[in-house]
């Protein structure tokens, strides 16, 4: 089926492929060789005399040597020339998209100067054989497999489909395929992904052509690693990537946070505007049941004050929290947000529930709106370390778990809790399982802090209490 798929995008012009040495692109070269294909393979690199070789540019020759493939190598020394054309190109500074985007630019700049009318790219099996780190900690390897497919336009198509158009090249994505997605998310997850490796089946299908084990074995590095232009970004940003490239474009997408006031939501909303993204509203759902699945309900009424504090507009709905009935009342203030502010997308600060996750996604495609989860599986106790790391003072405001009790409630969290944390039995160390709620009461987006003046403890069992604010401003 996979031959099917390449046999079938074979064109009669000039063909190139964008050759990493991984075993995506080198599968693909392996099927066209079958087919007697001429074609010749692509990779780029940063190179600098302060930095090793790109790791791509040396698999790439690696591979190329050993099948006896026609590779071109481009190594460029300075990216602002490219950074100047490929930002407002694909109206986007994400440091990833940025990132991704410079290797394949070079790439099929090269290819257009050589004739080439179509390029193949091995985008896509990351998503439908389970490559990524989220597949092997979700609970539905399939499930996250169609949730990655269903991104992707948002996350890699634009980008991919509109450099390839400005080097008046067609991009052929074989493994996109339809019949070969229907048919590889119907395999049982685990035989695609285990504890050791990822994509089995693609390495087995690797093995079964001749591979050598260091090739079909490979480990994936993400393309702006694997060639070196992240260094390149991060030299010329002097670390603050995301703050350098926002001189090549004014405003990335225009979006709506989905907030609580905890640090998770608010987080995720500073790590997007750390990218250039603006937002335009906050969005907050007031639940009525305090044992709502979707929304945080302790000391809800404070969004205000940190919306005062942004300098952003908020919008509060209302819900009886009546399981997936209040989802109606979310995609109600997401249609308001949309018509009102004009949003293009929603960011939220969920890291591991599928429940959250999957709702929202599903409200937000069907108005048209993209969704942004940048904390997304992110390691739990790296994620609240960076957070406080980041200059952001929160606290907790009620406690639910065994280990965690009143003493825990109205004061700021520091790193030195977190130790506390870590070492507690059975719990998120960030959370996420409902442990305990929190409240961001300073950051660095803020221009005023909350200052709590009076509240009182609520405690109904030893590990279960909250606090009741009575009295907050900004200060």
């Amino acid at each position: 089926m996979l031959f099917e798929a390449v046999k079938k995008r074979i064109p009669k012009k000039k063909l190139g492929l964008l050759f990493s040495g991984g075993i995506d692109s080198t599968i693909l070269a392996v099927i066209l060789k079958e087919f007697n294909v001429d074609f010749t393979c692509y990779v780029s690199g940063f190179y600098s005399e302060n930095i090793k070789e790109a790791e791509d540019v040396i698999f790439a020759k690696k591979v190329a040597k050993e099948l006896n493939l026609d590779l071109k190598v481009i190594e460029i020394k300075d990216i602002k020339p490219y950074l100047e054309k490929i930002i407002p190109l694909i109206e986007d500074t994400n440091v990833t998209k940025v990132g991704v985007a410079l290797p394949f630019f070079v790439a099929c700049e090269q290819a257009r100067k050589d004739g080439c009318k179509v390029i193949f790219s091995g985008l896509g099996s990351e998503e439908i054989f389970a490559g990524y780190e989220r597949h092997k900690n979700s609970n539905d390897i399939n499930k996250e497999c169609l949730s990655g497919l269903l991104k992707m336009y948002e996350r890699d198509l634009y980008r991919d489909d509109v450099i390839t158009m400005y080097n008046n090249l067609e991009l052929r994505l074989p493994f996109l395929d339809k019949k070969l997605i229907e048919f590889v998310l119907n395999i049982d997850g685990k035989y695609k992904i285990n504890e050791k490796n990822n994509k089995l089946i693609l390495r087995e299908i690797g093995k079964d052509l001749g591979l050598k084990k260091e090739i079909y074995n490979r480990k994936k590095r993400a393309a702006q690693y694997g060639s070196n232009f992240h260094k390149a970004l991060k030299k010329s940003g002097k670390r603050d990537i995301s703050g350098y490239l926002k001189k090549y474009y004014s405003y990335n997408l225009r979006l709506g946070a989905l907030v609580s006031g905890g640090k998770d939501s608010i987080y995720a909303m500073y790590v997007m505007m750390k990218q250039n993204y603006k937002i335009e509203c906050l969005v907050t759902i007031k639940s009525k049941n305090k044992d709502s699945f979707m929304y945080h309900t302790p000391t809800i009424d404070l969004v205000r004050l940190q919306a005062d504090s942004l300098g952003i507009p908020l919008i509060i709905q209302e819900t009886w929290g009546e399981k997936e009935k209040e989802l109606e009342d979310l995609k109600i203030v997401l249609k308001l947000a949309k018509k009102k502010y004009h949003i293009d997308g929603v960011v939220h600060g969920g890291l591991f529930s599928d429940y959250q996750r999957k709702r929202i996604e599903e409200i937000c495609d069907s108005l048209g709106l993209k969704i942004f989860s940048p904390l997304w599986h992110m390691d739990q106790e790296k994620e609240i370390r960076e957070v406080i790391r980041n200059g952001f003072e929160f606290i907790i405001t009620k406690v639910a778990c065994d280990g965690l009790d009143k003493s825990w409630l109205g004061r700021i969290i520091t790193e030195k809790d977190v130790d506390k944390l870590v070492k507690i039995k059975g719990i998120n160390v960030a959370f996420e399982g409902g442990e305990a709620e929190t409240l961001v009461v300073n950051c660095p987006i803020f221009s005023k802090k909350i200052d709590i003046k009076d509240y009182e403890i609520k405690c109904e069992k030893l590990y279960n209490a909250h606090i009741f604010i009575k009295k907050a401003m900004l200060n």
